[in-house]
């Protein structure tokens, strides 16, 4: 009976001493999945391949064996072998979500919008992704299914704060339902996400002129000029502006800029073939000038902006180039020329490019942003951490930068520089999910744990479904015995997932814990309804039928759970003593009376192995 004390008591040791144990099955696919479901909260990229390595080993044929296989191929930028990857995965697991998801994803980017629809509609009937939610936007957006459009655009805006592109949609779309204040609204949230967002800059310029607001129109696109100096449709409109103003000097120049020549009023009719346009003009006056002055770093500068206005990469990487050969003094021309390099791979030459930028100014915050994030890309985190400071100085306000440094500090376990970084960016963005949820798990780390409760409580407020923010809460809760406020956000992951096994489980193990018996009965029963074969939900509940004396339906639930899984120590244990229950044996035997069992029988045979002499009778 002590033994069956010990288990019945289980879910206290469970409670106090582990922190409750989640586990389900011992099946090496079924742990790979979840293994596999799971990669997408591993940041740490060595970690993350170790992972992946052991979800191949753990069951190489399996279906987390092929959604591993299709996150490598969709790395190397082979969409199509991914594809073909997530297909087979989900031939073998249909309600793998996160395969369906990302599946969605690479048929939206191959303009299979149908086909993208139903996997992205898939993916988020169980994982809330905001990238899922943003390409079912975007495809919604361009089918003028604009109500839809809107609810997913805000769903996906609700965790990607930082994507422009988001928010641009949105504003698109409530423009689109003539709805010009909200379109406004979420401009702005854009360019607060990302200052340089040119079509922001041209979206608010474009309802100003519609209401005839010229003046507000052109401040606008003056501020995205100077984000974005290299934006044709910005200078388009700017120079469209000028002409109504009357300023035909600034109108010709921005319609250069913009990749337009601009007209004279005697010259309506079109231009002959032969006619070069203005921007060849200054070109091919450039060219001449460089050829009677071939040292012209000026004439070299001039040339590779012309052409990289007028979208020719290649001539405006020589121009520049030319003009580097002769040391140009110029920041913006090795910048610009590192933009260039790098969009076309040359991640070497474009790092040479940004060092010369920040020589020539060492005030050139976006130079030294582009080296922080090659050198972070390449795990070079010193080097980015030189760069990312650097580049804080000139822009303090730049919470994404901090957080992208703080996540360095905590990678090379400099706590507390992590924790310093982590606050820069809660005190610009005050409810950033992920900068709450990290710092606290540091404050964990280091034993504050009323700061970390903090964070983690704040970083639910902003996302409910925030999972790993919820379970570390509940760990901190459950070895400070605080069980209602267990009790509370075990109820809420219900209400959030209900059709997640898991969540009923460990509910119902904390009402069992609390002896509140009939709730956790309701509880592991609906466990068991979602996964019949829920072998730790099944012995729980038949070890729950056992302490309150429902021994019939205690042997018939653990009778299932032994079923479901039969390496289950405890269930054994609870089985045997019900059968004890049932068909209890004799405890002592007398020596001189007839013996049952097989206790009695080693008795008499050891008494009878004493005698000397054996008769007749007794032989018989």
């Amino acid at each position: 009976m002590k033994i069956l004390k010990t288990y019945l008591l289980l879910p206290s040791a469970i409670l106090l001493l582990t922190g409750f144990t989640w586990g389900f099955n011992t099946d090496s696919c079924k742990d790979a999945l979840e293994t596999a479901n799971s990669l997408d909260t591993i940041n740490d990229e060595a970690v993350r391949r170790q992972t992946e390595a052991k979800i191949i080993s753990q069951c190489p044929d399996g279906a987390a064996a092929h959604f591993v296989n299709a996150l490598q191929q969709e790395r190397v930028s082979n969409f199509d072998g991914a594809i073909e990857e997530y297909r087979r995965t989900l031939q073998q697991a249909p309600t793998f979500a996160r395969a369906s998801g990302n599946l969605g994803l690479l048929y939206a980017q191959k303009g299979m919008n149908d086909e993208a629809s139903v996997e992205l509609s898939r993916g988020l009937s169980s994982i809330p992704d905001p990238s899922y939610h943003k390409a079912l936007a975007n495809i919604f957006s361009a089918q003028k299914v604009y109500p839809l459009a809107a609810y997913h655009y805000s769903e996906a805006g609700r965790k990607l704060t930082r994507d422009a592109s988001i928010f641009i949609g949105l504003a698109e779309v409530y423009v689109a339902q003539n709805q010009p204040d909200k379109a406004l609204e979420e401009y702005q949230r854009a360019l607060a996400a990302d200052p340089g967002a040119a079509k922001a800059h041209i979206g608010i310029a474009a309802i100003a002129l519609q209401r005839g607001e010229l003046d507000k129109a052109l401040e606008q696109l003056k501020r995205g000029e100077a984000a974005t100096p290299q934006n044709r449709e910005l200078h388009l409109m700017l120079a469209g502006i000028y002409e109504k103003k009357g300023d035909t000097k600034l109108a010709d120049y921005h319609s250069l800029l913009g990749g337009k020549s601009k007209l004279t009023p005697t010259a309506q009719k079109p231009a002959a073939p032969s006619q070069a346009s203005g921007a060849d003009n200054e070109i091919e006056a450039l060219r001449t000038a460089i050829k009677e002055h071939p040292e012209d770093i000026l004439a070299y500068e001039k040339l590779g902006h012309i052409y990289r206005a007028a979208g020719k990469e290649t001539e405006a990487i020589e121009a520049y180039r030319e003009a580097a050969h002769r040391n140009s003094a110029n920041s913006d021309v090795y910048l610009n020329l590192g933009i260039l390099q790098e969009k076309r791979g040359q991640i070497d030459e474009a790092v040479v490019a940004y060092k010369r930028a920040v020589k020539a100014n060492p005030a050139s915050a976006e130079a030294h942003l582009r080296l922080g994030d090659i050198r972070f890309s390449r795990g070079l985190f010193q080097e980015a951490v030189e760069q990312y400071s650097e580049f804080l100085k000139l822009r303090p306000e730049s919470p994404d930068i901090h957080l992208k440094l703080a996540r360095i500090f905590a990678k090379s376990k400099e706590s507390g520089l992590a924790i310093s970084s982590y606050n820069s960016v809660l005190s610009y963005s005050p409810n950033d999910g992920d900068a709450n949820r990290e710092i606290a798990a540091l404050y964990t780390q280091r034993g504050d744990t009323e700061k970390a409760v903090t964070h983690y409580k704040k970083a639910l407020a902003v996302h409910k479904d925030d999972s790993e923010s919820r379970t570390a809460l509940i760990s901190i809760y459950v070895k400070s015995k605080q069980y209602e406020e267990i009790t509370v956000l075990l109820k809420e992951a219900v209400e959030l997932n209900p059709e997640d096994p898991v969540n009923h489980y460990k509910l119902g193990l904390i009402y069992d814990f609390k002896k509140e018996y009939d709730n956790a009965i309701v509880s592991y029963k609906k466990a068991i309804e979602l996964k019949p074969d829920n072998a730790r939900a099944l012995n729980a509940l038949g070890r729950l039928y056992m302490k309150t004396g429902r021994l019939s339906e205690a042997k018939e639930t653990l009778e299932a759970a032994k079923k479901a899984d039969p390496t289950m120590e405890e269930t054994s244990v609870l089985l045997n003593n019900i059968r004890d229950e049932f068909n209890p044996e004799p405890r002592k035997i007398s020596k001189g009376k007839k013996v049952k069992g097989k206790k009695g029988k080693k008795t008499l045979k050891k008494s009878k192995s004493k005698s000397k002499t054996k008769s007749p009778a007794k032989k018989k």
